[in-house]
């Protein structure tokens, strides 16, 4: 049988403090936490999965950007607009997509946009 890719699940920097990502992601962002060892934790919604590492290494974050498409994106704007993060205006860019962003208290950023 030949290999097929079936996901990826990339590993987020968390911050110092495992405990508060995950309140941030599960109670913020709406994630529902899969399993939980040690430094590491594995979060989802709606099938997209990340792997939070505990890490101080502020870099690392500063260096992290993931881009998710969803449906009902001014919902979305809506529940994450007086999250305890930076988020960016909801607007139609110059390529042609409506997105926002978000800066998790971690340092990762996060783009959204309406899918089509």
């Amino acid at each position: 049988m030949a290999t097929r890719f079936g996901m990826v699940t990339p590993m987020l920097p968390a911050g110092p403090c495992l405990l508060e990502a995950l309140d941030f992601y599960i109670d913020g962002m709406g994630f529902r936490a899969i399993w939980q060892e040690g430094d590491m934790a594995g979060i989802e919604r709606d099938g997209v999965a990340f792997h939070l590492v505990r890490n101080g290494e502020r870099l690392w974050a500063d260096n992290a950007s993931f881009s998710i498409g969803v449906t009902g994106l001014d919902a979305l704007y809506v529940e994450y607009a007086t999250l305890p993060a930076q988020v960016g205006p909801l607007e139609m860019k110059s390529w042609g997509r409506r997105e926002f962003h978000l800066i998790a208290p971690s340092g990762v950023c996060f783009q959204f946009y309406e899918l089509d």
